[in-house]
């Protein structure tokens, strides 16, 4: 399952967070003013990302077309919504 949390949580719940993280392998969404801010995972979950040469291509790739479509000013930008409900239906297989 998704855990998606406010940023705020980091201070307020730190105990919470490190256990899904450390104990739970899990990585943590966090979410800032209800935008997607960024993502919390262990260093062993994060090495494993990293050495992945599969990760590494897509990353690459994913940053090339950002940048093409941040050039154009016809892009269209998804609402939190939109891109949480991507990756939850990728997370979840669909």
């Amino acid at each position: 399952m998704i855990n998606i949390r406010p940023v705020s949580d980091l201070r307020n719940k730190y105990p919470e967070i490190e256990e899904l993280v450390l104990k739970e392998d899990e990585a943590v969404y966090l979410t800032k003013n209800g935008y997607g801010s960024m993502v919390v995972m262990s260093l062993e979950k994060y090495a494993k990302l990293m050495s992945d040469a599969e990760y590494d291509e897509y990353v690459e790739k994913a940053l090339d077309e950002a940048d093409r479509q941040a050039e154009d000013p016809n892009t269209k930008y998804l609402t939190k919504e939109e891109v949480f409900g991507k990756l939850r239906r990728k997370l979840n297989g669909g």
